[in-house]
């Protein structure tokens, strides 16, 4: 059985700026297909806008509110809300709130980096301030 807590999990910056705490993946658990993070967005910040080439995603917001961006169409996002991003479709989240913004994310297959394509300049501080 594998179970992994929060809190004893390192985080590290994906390629679009997020802050990520990876819960299970390959990398630390006995799946093969998927994988689990939390991710945190600090208030004023936004990802860089990327696409994934293989993975579709599911955002599953837990704290705070944010703006979305898949491709052209853009909408506010808030506790509650699940996310569903197929794989190819550029996109971006802002937190547009005066906390965090933390939410789950799941990739099948797992997240990695190199399968992650980065569609505008990188900002400087790895989480760019909203536009």
């Amino acid at each position: 059985m594998n179970v992994v807590n929060l809190n004893q999990v390192d985080s590290f910056i994906t390629k679009d700026g997020s802050h990520i705490r990876e819960l299970m993946a390959y990398r630390n658990a006995n799946i093969r297909n998927q994988s689990l993070a939390e991710a945190t967005l600090p208030s004023g910040c936004a990802t860089d806008e990327h696409f994934h080439e293989r993975s579709e995603e599911i955002y599953f917001i837990l704290e705070g509110q944010g703006r979305m961006r898949i491709e052209d169409e853009e909408q506010v996002v808030q506790v509650g809300d699940a996310i569903a991003i197929p794989p190819g479709k550029r996109h971006k989240l802002w937190n547009t709130g005066k906390q965090s913004l933390r939410l789950l994310c799941c990739c099948a297959p797992c997240y990695e980096h190199e399968d992650t394509v980065v569609t505008e300049p990188k900002s400087p501080t790895h989480s760019s301030k909203q536009s």
